[in-house]
């Protein structure tokens, strides 16, 4: 009977610790990818699309859905935005995300859900949901897989 109830006090205070240490983990990723971000919006905000950019994984396999459009890679991607935001005197507006929502995954991988509102100089708004899956790699935290919706 002694051996069982040391043994339990033993694994829940073990469990517990690894609870913890999740708890660490997870509350240092969700502030690690809010960095990212909150990088990537004073980029936009900013008129600096490559620093945009840098929130994402510089890689051809990078996925990023809108609509019913799939673009592959970081130059595609790249391009896409400026296609969009910044070709024949476009222009970039200011960007905010907001409900910001961020599950780890596991020590490498996350998953961010949220919303986006683009504010143009004339005043008109868009805005849409995304969710991002983020993958830690060497230069950090980024995301490997975006897919955006919105309204105009």
């Amino acid at each position: 009977m002694r051996k069982s109830v040391l043994l339990l006090v033993v694994l829940s205070i073990a469990a517990g610790t690894v609870m913890a240490q999740k708890s660490a983990s997870s509350s240092s990723t969700e502030k690690e990818i809010s960095s990212v971000l909150q990088q990537q919006v004073a980029a936009w905000n900013s008129h600096d699309l490559v620093g945009f950019m840098a929130g994402y994984w510089k890689s051809p396999d990078l996925t990023f859905f809108s609509g019913a459009t799939e673009t592959k890679g970081w130059e595609p991607t790249l391009d896409r935005y400026r296609q969009r935001y910044q070709a024949n005197g476009a222009a970039m507006g200011k960007l905010e995300f907001s409900n910001l929502n961020v599950e780890q995954l596991c020590p490498n991988a996350a998953f961010v859900r949220g919303q986006w509102q683009l504010t143009m100089p004339d005043g008109k708004q868009s805005h849409g949901l995304f969710t991002l899956e983020f993958r830690k790699l060497p230069e950090g935290w980024r995301i490997v897989h975006d897919h955006s919706s919105g309204e105009n």
